[in-house]
């Protein structure tokens, strides 16, 4: 890489005040990873999975090393991940002006061509400036001012689907820069082609199967499965399939990308895959063009003979094996009614539950606090999650034939 050059280079007025972005004081840390909070966890696995070494875990993501081997093996393989950061810059600052000249002392040039586009955001958590979007902007300036200082040129801006996307993250007072490795978030596999209105993100939706303790080849039921986001995930998983396998990533525009390490990479992913074959995975849905869309996604992930979709209210369906897992986004205000229809409804999915589906486990996600009571049924877990910026609950219910109420009738006519 090119030197870093220095302030007396001819053109550079001296920076206001002397903050500069401290690269010596820089975190142990290369990287952040962003994920659903309540994920954190299964994203330390899959990022130590990667190669990477695991610095901290924070709310919302990880802090974690990593060479270029493990960047491009998180970014193709993690299936909770929602971006892969590469810091590049760290400043204290006390106003917008230390902003700027932190992010115009950083070689950009060195990182990627003037011919790639642009697009920054800023997020900040306590910063005591007016305006992000004004800081963003002085970011953008920073950025095309060092490529004219050396170019003579400036890169474009694309704020929809830039060559390298560039976050800054600002506290009370210090700014951190990154490259963003992805592009698009990593919750975009890159085949999926239709949502229905309750569609839960694919990254949530690999959490929520990988906290559930489901294991492939055990049969799966989502009974309200939309447009078969989380069938789509089961599937992957079944079949070890890297979720990344289809899309392109930010880090291909990069100066320092390798081509051969890359194609390496996913070539380890490819000989992981197993054969595709019918897989014991289940969905259904009451509304038959919301499930036409999940027969769309389906096919465009090459699954359109591995799993069984239905058409069926979902208070109709059988079990539709023995034992198995189910696992589902029920609805709590779009697709049923109002709250008042809710109330009556719940209580009709837990008795469904406990008629059709003893010996299975039943994890339910619901992002109100009052819904999930009226199921009848007693929770063996809770776990905390958000669905962007929805607060919910996954629950479980280990399932027994009968109702408790029954079987604590017939437990004290025995002691009669």
């Amino acid at each position: 890489m090119k030197p870093h050059p220095e302030k007396s280079q001819p053109g550079r007025k001296p920076a206001p005040h002397p903050i500069r972005p401290e690269r010596e004081a820089l975190p142990p840390a290369s990287h952040f990873a962003t994920c659903p909070r309540g994920l954190e966890e299964l994203l330390v696995a899959e990022l130590n999975a990667a190669g990477a070494r695991v610095v901290r875990q924070l709310p919302a993501g990880v802090l974690f090393t990593a060479d270029a081997a493990a960047e491009m093996r998180a970014n193709l393989t993690s299936r909770t991940a929602t971006r892969i950061l590469r810091k590049v810059g760290y400043t204290r600052y006390r106003k917008e002006e230390h902003i700027y000249r932190a992010a115009l002392d950083l070689p950009w040039p060195d990182w990627f061509d003037v011919s790639k586009t642009i697009a920054v955001k800023v997020g900040a958590q306590n910063a005591p400036l007016k305006s992000l979007n004004f800081i963003t902007l002085k970011i953008k300036d920073a950025i095309c001012d060092r490529f004219r200082e050396e170019t003579r040129a400036r890169p474009s801006v694309d704020t929809e689907s830039p060559d390298v996307p560039i976050y800054a993250f600002l506290t009370p007072d210090a700014a951190t820069f990154y490259l963003d490795t992805s592009g698009e978030p990593l919750f975009k596999r890159g085949f999926k082609r239709e949502a229905s209105a309750a569609s839960i993100k694919e990254n949530l939706a690999a959490g929520l199967l990988l906290l559930s303790g489901w294991e492939p080849g055990t049969p799966l039921l989502d009974p309200m499965c939309g447009a078969g986001t989380i069938l789509l995930e089961a599937a992957d998983m079944a079949l070890n399939r890297a979720p990344g396998r289809s899309r392109h990533f930010a880090f291909e525009h990069y100066r320092d990308f390798d081509a051969a390490l890359w194609q390496r990479i996913k070539n380890e992913a490819k000989a992981k895959e197993k054969p595709l074959t019918r897989l014991p995975i289940f969905g259904a849905d009451r509304d038959r063009w919301v499930l036409d869309k999940a027969r769309n996604n389906l096919a465009a992930a090459g699954y359109a003979d591995s799993i069984e979709l239905k058409v069926s209210d979902v208070l109709d369906l059988k079990a539709p094996t023995p034992v198995g897992t189910l696992v589902t986004n029920p609805p709590y205000g779009e697709r049923i009614g109002e709250a008042e229809d809710l109330a009556e409804w719940y209580p009709l999915l837990g008795d469904w539950l406990k008629q059709n589906f003893a010996g299975w486990e039943a994890w339910i996600i619901s992002g109100d606090p009052l819904l999930p009571k009226a199921i009848g049924l007693k929770a063996s877990r809770r776990i905390p999650l958000f669905n962007g910026q929805i607060e919910t609950r996954f629950l479980q219910y280990k399932l027994i034939a009968g109702s408790m109420k029954a079987k604590r009738s017939d437990t004290v006519a025995g002691h009669q």
